[in-house]
């Protein structure tokens, strides 16, 4: 049997960053890292469209859910802490407008590399296409598959989401078999669906700065903001995407999402700007008045919605009721909602290990001493941008202090 001090379940990013902070403080421990798949951080060169936005800057006041737990280790590690840490592996950052921060060669390859160098020069051990099928708790520590011996464990493997790359859920019954208990598993930032007809004429065009709100039966359930993409049976893009956990979470039927292509202007703005409109463009179509400020196949199908789209009308001959109908409906496009695409379409998983079940503050179970958990697989998430690694790294660093 293999014998570590600290054995790491999950080899990608929460993972990685617990096994170096593990021996960067304690660095006469033996440690070793246990990953199913045949490398290590597989799922971190598919982050950021193959750039990797590993943080936000605006993390600490962004809306995670079960922030109260997760506010410890963000701020034990906050994203000042987490580009120190890879400036101290050799690796630069650059920030955007929106403080979304990215390696400073633009790839993906970079953060992994630098953790994987890394993990080397610590002598960290490495066992891929090794999974952790079960786990038992004995006097001294855990075994592991009944292979592996560790004082202590850290599970840091994932939720559901995105199984291809590692993380299919699979060790949750391992987990409950040590007397923890999860909250039950959702995807989160994944596409919503619809019917096909809704949204078919619009696939493959985006829209920009849209307010997206999502409601059941008049109660609204969530609302975002940002950008969305039409596909061929629903809408994607993040504005969508940060709307499924709720979705997924509170409701099951019923649900519409109603867009505001132009949340800036009030109906009555947009009203008088149509009317303006419908003067100077007084001989074009009338589905022309609206490529000022949409794409034109999203004005075409917002005058459709309303019986506007005819071929002899003119934008001169709209009435001022037709151009009231027409503000309130940029206002208010909306589609029903018939669900939201599964765990091998998310970015991540909304539900896990609950967190009165870990110390916030060193991320140890307080149901089984010498266990820690990190990342995706707790009851912590956020939406895009960058927040979901930044959770990644705070509570990989933070669990591998080993308090």
């Amino acid at each position: 049997m293999r014998n570590f001090d600290v054995t790491v379940i999950g080899g990608c990013s929460a993972g990685l960053a617990a096994a170096i902070n593990a021996k960067r403080l304690h660095e006469n421990l033996n440690i070793a890292v246990m990953e199913k798949l045949p490398r290590i951080g597989k799922k971190i060169l598919a982050t950021g469209n193959g750039r990797c936005n590993l943080t936000n800057e605006n993390a600490l006041s962004h809306p995670y859910h079960n922030y109260g737990f997760a506010s410890s280790a963000l701020n034990d590690y906050d994203p000042e802490a987490v580009k120190a840490f890879f400036v101290s592996m050799g690796m630069l950052t650059k920030t955007d407008g929106e403080g979304r921060v990215y390696p400073r060669s633009n790839a993906a390859s970079s953060v992994l590399d630098a953790l994987r160098f890394e993990v080397e020069k610590c002598g960290i051990s490495v066992f891929c296409d090794t999974a952790a099928r079960k786990i038992r708790k004995t006097k001294d520590g855990f075994i592991i598959n009944d292979e592996f011996f560790s004082k202590k464990i850290i599970i840091a493997c994932g939720g559901k989401s995105s199984p291809a790359q590692g993380s299919d859920g699979s060790i949750f019954e391992a987990v409950r078999a040590l007397g923890h208990s999860f909250t039950p598993l959702y995807p989160a930032l994944v596409p919503l669906t619809s019917l096909p007809e809704q949204t078919k004429a619009l696939k493959g065009l985006r829209a920009s700065g849209v307010k997206l709100t999502a409601e059941c039966e008049g109660r609204k359930i969530a609302e975002s903001g940002g950008e969305i993409l039409f596909t061929d049976n629903g809408i994607s893009g993040i504005a969508a995407m940060e709307l499924a956990a709720e979705i997924n979470e509170n409701v099951k039927e019923n649900i519409f999402t109603h867009i505001d292509f132009l949340p800036e202007m009030s109906a009555g703005e947009l009203s008088d700007y149509i009317k303006r409109q419908s003067k100077i463009r007084g001989n074009l179509p009338v589905d022309e008045l609206l490529t000022g400020i949409l794409p034109k196949m999203i004005g075409i199908q917002i005058c459709k919605a309303i019986n506007l789209y005819k071929s002899d009308k003119k934008a001169s001959s709209l009435t001022e009721d037709e151009c009231e109908k027409l503000a309130e409906k940029i206002k208010d496009f909306s589609l029903a909602v018939t669900g939201t695409k599964d765990f091998k379409d998310s970015q991540v998983t909304r539900g896990g290990i609950r967190v009165n079940e870990i110390d916030p503050g060193t991320m140890e179970s307080k149901i089984s001493r010498g266990l820690y958990f990190a990342g995706e697989i707790i009851d912590v998430d956020g939406g895009c941008g960058g927040f979901n690694l930044q959770w990644a790294w705070s509570s990989g660093l933070l669990a591998g202090e080993l308090k």
